[in-house]
């Protein structure tokens, strides 16, 4: 699994990169982790409000750092 955090490095980026890895750990997923922080590349995944959470290729989550429950739904359903 790919995971892709995009943001320009805010509070909120880091707290999104740290939360995904910490659930995909819990999980036992195996994964990579990106961060993006390319206005340019950030905005070619159509995204234009940070930090933004993709999963293998697709955006799941914009402008938000989400739960973790709702990134454990998020990294199982994908």
């Amino acid at each position: 699994m790919k995971i892709v955090v995009l943001g320009t490095g805010c509070p909120k980026c880091h707290a999104l990169a740290d939360a995904a890895k910490k659930v995909a750990d819990q999980l036992g997923i195996a994964y990579t982790l990106e961060r993006v922080t390319d206005i340019g590349k950030i905005t070619d995944y159509g995204v234009m409000m940070t930090p933004a959470l993709v999963i293998d290729g697709k955006v799941k989550v914009v402008g938000k750092v989400p739960s973790e429950s709702e990134l454990s739904q998020l990294l199982q359903k994908s």
